[in-house]
């Protein structure tokens, strides 16, 4: 699922466009505030890639509470990222 308007490029060849990247498949547990922490670190204009084995929908109203944006774009059957930028 691409969200954005973007060509289809994906995400992964951009990875070092990125000022952070978080992989969740690597954290034992829940990755809530894993997640929660790296966001706090962004700079201003920084931004996350999120990489994740599902689409983690119950994520994007917290991010657009907390004052952030996201597209996201599923790589394999088990694997999406989400790229987070704050507004």
């Amino acid at each position: 699922m691409n969200t954005g308007d973007r060509p289809n490029e994906t995400m992964e060849k951009q990875a070092e466009a990125y000022e952070s990247t978080l992989d969740a498949r690597e954290i034992d547990g829940e990755p809530f505030g894993d997640i929660m922490a790296a966001l706090e670190e962004l700079s201003t204009d920084g931004s996350l890639l999120l990489i994740n084995s599902f689409e983690p929908e119950p994520l994007y109203d917290v991010l657009e509470t907390r004052g952030f944006t996201h597209e996201t774009e599923q790589i394999r059957p088990e694997e999406y990222h989400v790229e987070i930028r704050r507004t």
